[in-house]
This record gives C-alpha cells, structure tokens and sequence, in this order.
C-alpha cells in the first residue's frame, strides 16, 4: 500500500503592509496544515503608519511603533526571505526576485505599499526625500535630528511638498522635534523655517472644509510657510552646499536644506510587465473578494489594491481593516470554499495629529476642535493595534 502523501500548497505574501501583519498573526492561530507560508519583505520591520507623524515628532520609539516581521514570521512558521520582488511570472506561478531564485506560488498575494509621485518633477527623484519607503525617510530624518542636535545654532529650511494629510502631519511633527530640540539648547525657534507646498487651493483635498480651514489656521499659528495653489515643477540644487530651490509654475523660488516628497500615491513601475490588471495609476484591480480581476489566484491589499467596486482613499485605515477579510478570502480559496464578498465603509473616523499631542476628530460633517482628548484616543487604538503583534509573552 503507498504511504499517503500530503499535496503542500504555497501561499506567498509579497510585502509586509498593515493587510499581511494581521493575514500573518491570524495564520499563526488558525493555520492550514497542508498550506506552506512564505513572506517576502525588504525590511525587517515595518512601521505603523498611525504611529508614524508621532514617532517623527518624538513621541513613539523605534519600537513602538514598528511591527518586527521576522518575530511575525516565525511566530506564523513563515518561510522569511528578506529581499524585494521585481517581478512575477504568472504562467509558471513564480515571484522574481532581487537577489534569490524565483519563489513558486499556488496563491499570491501583495501588499507593497505605495510611493509619493516624483517622476514627473525635474529634480524630484535625485533630491527630494519621498515619505515612502518609510524606511528610507526615517534613515534621513534620523540624520537631521543628529545634525540639528549637534549644530542647534545654524539656521535650517524644511520644505514639504504635498498638503493632504500626510504632508500636514509630517509638517506639524518635524516643527514639534525640532523646535524641542533648538529650546533644548536655548537657541530661538527662528532658527527652523519649515515651508508646506499645496497645488491645490485647498490643504487636505479629501476632507470637509471645517477640517481644511481648521488645519490651515493651525499652520499659519505655527508659523509653518503656507504656499496654497503652488505646483511644484523643479528642485534646483544651489551653489551653497546641499542647498536646494523649490521652483513652482507660477515663478516662485523658496531656498531650503531638505525637501519632503508627499504628494500624491503612485504604484511600483515592476508592476506593469505583470499582466495583472491596474488602473491608470498602475494600482492592482481587485473584485470585492480582493482577487485580482485578471489572475483569481492573486490577491491584493492596501495601497496598491484598487477595489474596482469601492475605490476608497489610500490610507492606512482601509489597509488595517482589509487584514481580517483578506485571511478570511486566503483561507477559503486554499480550502476551495465559496469567497465572502467585503464591502469597506463609506465613512470613516478620521484622528488627524496636529503634532502637540493633540488631535483632531472628524467624520464626514462632523469635525472637532484640536484636543488632547482625541489624541488620547487615538493612542489608545494606536497601541492596542500594535499590541497584538507584541510577542514577548507569547510563544514564538
């Protein structure tokens, strides 16, 4: 009589987004015998990105605020390659990657993220820092923390470009560090100019008005640089020594040390020569199922997914409440079961940091005032998010 064989299917997650955390901690509790479980990530860890404007105001550490992947990995008895993909062949099933043999998969599934738009600016891609990979922005913003620290008495110009919220968050919590850090070493708050670049007429696009002018009132009070209906068409690096123009359409020239990158998403450019069906932007189409529209056996979550029926803002929101349906989907399509449809709300409660620990409510025409009550709450839920992938007390 032959020995029974078990048929070993592979399921590959390519990125370690806020969907694939929660995918991952839902299979260590609930996982398929017969299903062999591989991550591929560039990073070791991977930030929160609700605790993100924070940790840059020097509220959060490292710690606190990152979900390390390989503790993640191992406590889901995951196959972990620390590399990036850079491309799929889709008729043999395999991931290609940047420096291992391709990965075989019988179902995929990503969650990569997105990046700020730089390409169509000249100069964008060789001296801006983009807020995303969020690894690299941390890199160089850790680098400025040191540099001010050590030098607190030479003056020093931010630029951000890009005015949604993202852009207004990292504006306000670059301003509370660095501010602390010149008080700290009693040299005037002067010595920091920080400039906030909009092209649109209004910050914060994809909120309601009471939330932009309350916003814009709080940058102006803070003598943050707005710039409100600028485009942003070259960076010109300058004589002086790491010194650099932001030069927008209209003929405006501001001189500033750094420039921040947050404007709006774009997808990784390795995605076209997939065949899986994108959007204009190059985001990946995705049925209610959160299977690709063109590959069944594909599923994507988070920035780079499009949901054709729902397209929904990209933010990291969706991505966290995507995780439970996205395992849910995982799990039925392995077992050969019927896929439950999702269906993510319309409406959603936004907590916006003004970067002094304090935070503004807002859900669709309902819109608070800047309090610490709300930031209170919003650490709460932060922190019990991140709770879940603390593993000192659990067995790994």
């Amino acid at each position: 009589m032959e020995k029974y064989q078990r048929i070993i299917k592979d399921l590959v997650l390519i990125g370690g987004g806020h969907s694939h955390a929660v995918v991952l901690k839902k299979f260590a509790r609930y996982p398929l015998p017969e299903v062999r479980l591989t991550l591929i990530s560039p990073e070791l860890d991977t930030p929160y990105s609700g605790m993100l404007p924070g940790h840059i105001a020097g509220f959060y550490k490292h710690e606190e605020c990152h979900i390390n992947l390989l503790k993640l990995a191992n406590f889901a008895k995951a196959n972990f390659y620390i590399d990036s993909a850079v491309g799929l062949d889709l008729k043999n099933q395999q991931v290609i990657c940047a420096n291992h043999p391709a990965i075989k998969f019988d179902v995929l599934s990503l969650d990569i993220g997105s990046t700020p738009t730089t390409i169509s600016v000249s100069g964008a891609t060789e001296y801006a820092i983009t807020a995303k990979p969020v690894p690299k922005l941390l890199q160089h913003w850790d680098m400025l923390v040191e540099k001010v620290a050590k030098n607190p008495e030479k003056p020093i110009s931010l630029a951000i470009v890009g005015g949604g919220a993202g852009g207004v968050e990292l504006a306000l919590s670059m301003q509370t560090h660095l501010q602390r850090i010149l008080q700290q070493n009693q040299q005037p708050i002067q010595n920091l100019q920080v400039h906030l670049f909009q092209r649109q007429q209004q910050l914060l696009p994809n909120y309601h008005k009471s939330v932009q002018n309350q916003f814009q009132q709080i940058l102006i009070n803070r003598g943050i640089n707005l710039y409100l209906g600028e485009s942003v068409c070259e960076l010109i690096p300058q004589e002086t020594k790491a010194r650099f123009a932001v030069k927008s359409e209209s003929g405006l020239l501001v001189e500033c040390d750094k420039i921040f990158w947050v404007t709006q998403a774009s997808a990784a450019e390795w995605l076209k020569n997939t065949g899986l069906a994108t959007d204009e932007a190059g985001f990946i189409l995705v049925n209610d199922t959160l299977q690709s529209q063109n590959y069944p056996e594909v599923f994507a979550a988070g920035d780079i997914a499009t949901m054709v029926n729902y397209p929904r803002p990209k933010a990291g929101v969706f991505a966290v409440r995507q995780g439970q349906p996205l395992f849910e989907n995982l799990q039925r399509f392995l077992l050969g079961q019927p896929l439950k449809p999702y269906k993510p709300q319309r409406q959603y409660l936004s907590l916006i940091g003004t970067g002094d620990k304090r935070a503004i409510a807002s859900k669709g025409i309902f819109t608070s005032s800047p309090h610490g009550l709300f930031w209170w709450w919003k650490d709460l839920i932060d922190r019990r998010f991140m709770q879940q992938f603390r593993f000192d007390n659990q067995e790994e």
